[in-house]
């Protein structure tokens, strides 16, 4: 593919598939995730990104066809997990390879299209929440782009961690799918004045995180309701713009911003990571609120979408189990 429009930019290529090395699985993909990153890399704005041609898909599921010697994995496994994008090998492909770190075998009762739609927004939600500013059970956490993917994760992370969830959306769909899926509170970002609102919620104390996927003047909107000693997690710029930042203010209301990229740790502690998140989803807890699902053949048509998505997480069908 080249940078543009991705009508235009993204386009099918006969490739061939090495067998995988170590830290690596090859699996035959059935679904992979989606979400705004696939447009900012079809255009060339992914800041960890190269320049083309590269795979796109940060994520998929499916069954195992090759491994290295000594992996934990076995062919025929169904699993989900991140692919090597980064390198070349993206989702969106009859065949990946997933970074044997960030892979789990498919908890009981997921779908298919929950599987390939789990690892990067649960991923990035637990290292917002749990590694980088975690929220204790009794707090209120404040989920801007709620209905999305890394917010829809967090709405229900947050949740399952004891937190009090307000969910911040654009329109009254978006939340109801909130609401559906486990907030406590919903307040709608277009209409009336948010900050007004979480004090009224709060009794005037204010959310203790802000999970920030946004940006903009929704991100700024919410900062105004962070309650002191708060943080903010920062976690994308949905809005193409960043949540702009007042250190007087910070300092003033004693609160603090914590940037999020949810890159793996030790293979020990990425272990514990991903066994936490699998358990969570085992006893359902969590489960990925899939959107719209998309053919292979509308790969172009999903991306360029991306950008203004309806509710949930969007998946990508590549083939059938």
């Amino acid at each position: 593919m080249r940078f543009g429009a991705p009508a235009d930019s993204v386009e099918l290529q006969r490739m061939t598939w090495p067998e995988p090395a170590p830290g690596q699985v090859l699996i035959r993909v059935h679904a992979a995730g989606a979400g705004y990153p696939d447009a900012m890399m079809a255009a060339g704005h992914f800041p960890l990104m190269g320049d083309p041609p590269f795979g796109l898909g940060e994520e998929a599921a499916g069954e195992v066809v090759a491994v290295p010697s000594g992996s934990r994995f076995s062919v025929g496994d169904q699993v989900t997990g991140i692919t090597g994008f980064l390198d070349g090998w993206g989702g969106y492909a009859e065949y990946t390879y997933l970074r044997e770190e960030s892979t789990i075998r498919i908890p009981a009762g997921m779908t298919t299209e929950q599987a390939g739609g789990f690892p990067i927004a649960f991923r990035t939600a637990y290292a917002g929440l749990v590694d980088r500013a975690p929220i204790e059970a009794g707090e209120v956490l404040l989920v801007l782009g709620a209905a999305g993917s890394s917010g829809g994760a967090a709405l229900q992370l947050g949740k399952a961690l004891g937190a009090t969830v307000i969910a911040v959306a654009g329109s009254q769909e978006k939340l109801d799918f909130c609401k559906r899926h486990g907030a406590d509170h919903v307040l709608n970002h277009r209409s009336g004045d948010l900050p007004a609102r979480v004090a009224d919620i709060t009794g005037g104390r204010g959310a203790d995180v802000v999970f920030d996927p946004v940006g903009g003047e929704t991100a700024a909107a919410a900062l105004a309701a962070i309650a002191r000693n708060g943080r903010v997690v920062l976690i994308g710029v949905a809005s193409g713009k960043p949540v702009p930042l007042d250190s007087m203010d910070m300092l003033l209301r004693n609160y603090s911003a914590v940037g999020v990229l949810a890159t793996p740790g030790s293979p020990a502690a990425e272990a514990v990571v991903w066994q936490r998140l699998a358990d969570l989803a085992d006893r359902g807890a969590l489960s990925t609120p899939v959107g719209r699902v998309y053919d292979f053949r509308e790969v172009p048509e999903m991306i360029s979408r991306q950008t203004a998505p309806a509710p949930g997480k969007t998946v990508v069908r590549i083939t059938s189990e």
